[in-house]
């Protein structure tokens, strides 16, 4: 019965918000608290949200020190150069601003973390695909998307590092035998760039960017405020370096380290108090709005953990797999790892079920090794679930809320992990039969 009616709250939940019935933030308030009074859990629901709510705690300070250091650094032009360089190899040919958004959000992708993955793909890129009149839905597909691949496979990334962790393995031998994968898979993210490239090309058409002179067009973009802060680039971007590699190095917990780098940034380029004030105000907006819908999410998470739905619907999935299947075991992972990683946080999903998935398959002599390489597939899947707190950034970002986000990318986050999948198969990263 928990499972069913945990399944039955994931629907409900997805469909409202796909219809804009209700906001997200009501949503992910509203239909666990519903669903958990039906279920008999109205005692202990003051419990279960706290407990949500200080799950997501860390994640939420985490993104706001973030954006506002971010911003910040927006706002002082540290990425100009980079954008500059962007906007004359991709003039104003749509097929060629998506594929640039797929090359420089896999690169940016590469240090493992979302937040800066999206914040600087959306800082490069966003401002030409508005002036152009391109989607910005593409601009998040395509981030998500790399995303995925390199993040989600990387043994320095979070879904990595857990099944590592979890199942005890040595991240050289789970990463190997993945790298073509991986690779492949970033050559198919371009693809996909080049496709909906091909589609924007047809619908907006090229436009032939100016190139010099007080009207170049580049020059329009980036503006030319008195918040820009050229002579400091250099001490700007060692800031960046150094929260980067003491955020890679664990130093300590990443939430304060952006707090710390925020703070400088903002002392560093505007020692004057109003100015301080005039730069956080114009970025508590979506600051706020991001905040918001991860304590909302951290509700959902804490009442959908704590009612125990999760792990119900988790084993009844897992029951589900008929014994015949056991030989396509890594398989039956793989595709199982779409939906379940989709509903789970990956947390729940790799301390809680993995296991449980690794040692089913170990009665079949399937080895735990490909059980992580096969759970990791599905990551495109989870990254479109409203409860990651770096998609709820990307998708404020980008002016459109989750459940648009969700139908633009259902489709392609659903090939991608068919694809990772099938060349996980081809390459020997994961058997087919055990």
């Amino acid at each position: 019965m928990l499972a069913l009616l945990g399944l039955a709250m994931v629907i409900v939940f997805t469909v409202l918000i796909m219809t804009k019935r209700l906001s997200p933030i009501v949503a992910l308030t509203v239909v666990p608290i519903i669903f958990a009074l039906i279920g008999g859990f109205g005692g202990s629901l003051g419990k279960m949200m706290l407990d949500g709510l200080k799950m997501v705690a860390p994640s939420a300070a985490l993104l706001l020190f973030a954006i506002l250091f971010f911003g910040i650094l927006i706002d002082a032009g540290l990425f100009d150069p980079l954008i500059r360089r962007i906007l004359k190899v991709v003039n104003g040919d749509p097929v060629k601003i998506a594929m640039g958004t797929a090359l420089l959000s896999l690169l940016v992708a590469l240090d493992g973390d979302g937040t800066t993955t999206y914040m600087i793909t959306c800082a490069a890129m966003l401002p030409l695909y508005k002036r152009i009149g391109m989607n910005p839905m593409i601009l998040a597909t395509l981030a998500m998307l790399s995303l995925s691949i390199m993040s989600g496979m990387s043994p320095w990334g979070g879904p990595a590092t857990r099944a590592i962790a979890v199942l005890g393995l040595d991240a050289g031998e789970f990463f190997v035998p993945l790298l073509p994968t991986v690779l492949g898979g970033a050559v198919w993210v371009v693809f996909v760039a080049w496709m909906l490239g091909r589609g924007e090309r047809k619908r907006v058409g090229s436009v032939v960017l100016e190139s010099g002179g007080s009207n170049c067009y580049i020059e329009k973009i980036l503006g030319d405020s008195a918040h820009k802060r050229p002579h400091l680039a250099w001490l700007n971007l060692l800031l960046v370096a150094a929260v980067m590699v003491a955020l890679v190095m664990g130093v300590m917990h990443s939430a304060v380290l952006f707090l710390i780098g925020f703070v400088v940034a903002l002392m560093l380029n505007y020692p004057n108090l109003e100015q301080q004030r005039e730069r956080i105000l114009a970025h508590a907006g979506n600051a706020m709005t991001v905040v918001l819908l991860v304590f909302a999410a951290g509700v959902f998470a804490g009442i959908f953990s704590g009612t125990n739905m999760v792990d119900a619907l988790a084993k009844g999935m897992v029951d589900m797999i008929p014994a015949e299947w056991g030989s396509f075991f890594p398989l039956v992972v793989a595709i199982t790892s779409m939906p379940l990683t989709f509903v789970l946080s990956n947390d729940a999903y790799y301390f809680g079920v993995v296991p449980i998935l690794a040692n089913a398959a170990a009665a079949y002599g399937i080895d735990p090794v490909e059980i992580a390489r096969a759970s990791v597939l599905g990551q495109p899947v989870h990254l479109m679930s409203p409860l990651v707190a770096s998609t709820l950034l990307l998708v404020g970002m980008v002016g459109r809320d989750i459940g648009e986000f969700q139908k633009a990318t259902v489709k392609w986050a659903v090939l991608t992990s068919l694809v990772i999948t099938v060349l996980a198969l081809i390459t020997g990263a994961m058997s087919f039969i055990a």
